[in-house]
């Protein structure tokens, strides 16, 4: 190799380098705009009750009779279990990259004083830590979720797919808007006190439990989906919060964890969701399921 090739090799690799270290530098809020920037996704700030609200709107071609919208999980509300967290913003950002996999227009609803984008009071680190599922929560993304209706489609049904926490939230906030008649979750955790219990994490004293507040009613379809080998949520969690459910449909797909590897079917849990009464089938022929089945629970 020549002194001029490998010097340019060793141009590219710092460059390389610099760009990746840069990359690590940024927030997980910035990280989280980034990708939404680079997939060319247009993004604002609604206002719910006494928090604001990111939204980030995919393209495509709109449902003229339904509102399709994304929920996050957690993030990262904690760092080594111990101190809390300035930006809970997740790191990886797996319900936006479920959205960019949708077939067709769809909204990302933030939580609040998530994504930087309402850091003064009432905002404080209870919102995303023992507060992240309370009534006070709930209120606000359904005041968002009312306002992203009268901008967008004021007379549409809403779908809600909800990732690890979102799920939890999806549940809570079909119980309160009328508007919503699908839920789909991913490795929900759909019982907080169960799950709190399996980690040996503190009780959510101030948030609301799914699984206390009684089965969703029968016009709302459930699409429930866990991974068989999920630590995070285990499935036979969310199978045993599901008990009391009905007008639900529970699978778990071989292979799959808590993070991997949802993108590569979701195409197929967006028809499946359309569908109900055939999401089994149509379930299986995009992944191995080890188990699929719907919910006779009672209310």
């Amino acid at each position: 190799m020549t002194f001029d090739s490998t010097r340019t090799l060793l141009a590219a690799t710092i460059i390389g380098l610099s760009v990746a270290m840069g990359a690590c530098a940024l927030r997980p809020g910035e990280q989280f705009d980034a990708l939404a920037v680079r997939h060319g996704m247009a993004s604002s700030v609604i206002q719910g009750t006494q928090f604001k609200h990111r939204i980030v709107r995919k393209p495509g071609a709109p449902d003229p009779t339904r509102l399709h919208v994304y929920l996050a999980g957690d993030g990262s509300p904690w760092r080594h279990r111990q101190r809390v967290a300035a930006d809970p913003t997740a790191r990886e950002p797996i319900a936006l990259k479920l959205m960019l996999n949708h077939p067709g227009a769809a909204f990302y609803l933030g939580r609040p004083c998530y994504h930087q984008v309402d850091t003064a009071p009432p905002c404080d680190s209870g919102y995303w830590t023992n507060a992240r599922y309370s009534g006070t929560v709930v209120e606000s993304m359904a005041a968002a979720l009312a306002q992203l209706r009268r901008e967008y489609g004021s007379s549409s049904a809403v779908t809600l797919y909800g990732y690890s926490g979102g799920g939890a939230l999806a549940m809570l906030l079909a119980q309160r808007v009328d508007a919503v008649d699908r839920v789909v979750t991913v490795a929900a955790n759909l019982d907080t006190d169960a799950w709190t219990r399996l980690h040996d994490y503190s009780p959510l004293t101030a948030s609301l439990n799914p699984a206390l507040q009684g089965p969703l009613p029968h016009r709302v379809e459930q699409l429930h989906l866990a991974g068989d080998n999920d630590d995070t949520v285990p499935a036979t969690l969310i199978a045993r919060a599901l008990q009391r459910q009905s007008a639900a449909t529970f699978a778990i797909v071989n292979g799959f964890d808590h993070h991997c590897c949802w993108e590569t079917i979701w195409p197929a849990v967006v028809r499946a969701a359309r569908h109900p009464q055939d999401a089994c089938r149509q379930l299986q022929q995009a992944s191995a399921l080890t188990h699929c089945s719907r919910v006779n629970g009672s209310d």
